[in-house]
């Protein structure tokens, strides 16, 4: 973060909040450390439903999606958040081990700002993106 962007957080008085839909714990645990040390505010869901209902009732300012969750796919939880009239303009950053092309042009199509495979990213490179999405949603 650099000191512009904490002079327009403390100006604003609060931090943006990342919704993290994750059943591993471990990789939760790992994002949500890396991510409230570059000033977010995380809240967490471990399913897919656990995740649409956090989404409905505090409207993240994003969310980071895993597709393989229990009880709901994360491509479920977006066709969900897209088509409802409240949520549909909250971004949705998909991240999954799913790296197949049809995953990624799926879960674009469906919405998604963007798609990463956890295998081909670095956590300092997901918060990097979050942070451009945030940017271009601003614009």
């Amino acid at each position: 973060m650099n000191s512009k962007d904490k002079i327009e957080e403390k100006k604003e008085g609060k931090k943006q909040k990342i919704l993290l839909v994750e059943d591993d714990p471990f990789i939760r645990k790992l994002y949500r450390n890396k991510l409230t040390l570059a000033g977010f505010a995380v809240d967490e869901a471990i399913s897919g439903e656990e995740g649409l209902n956090k989404i409905k009732a505090g409207r993240p300012d994003l969310v980071l999606l895993d597709i393989v969750l229990p009880r709901k796919s994360g491509l479920d939880v977006l066709v969900e958040i897209r088509g409802n009239e409240k949520t549909k303009d909250v971004p949705v950053i998909v991240l999954s081990v799913l790296g197949q092309i049809q995953n990624i042009r799926r879960g674009l199509a469906l919405g998604a700002q963007d798609y990463l495979v956890k295998s081909e990213i670095t956590i300092s490179e997901v918060v990097t993106k979050i942070r451009e999405c945030l940017k271009n949603k601003k614009l």
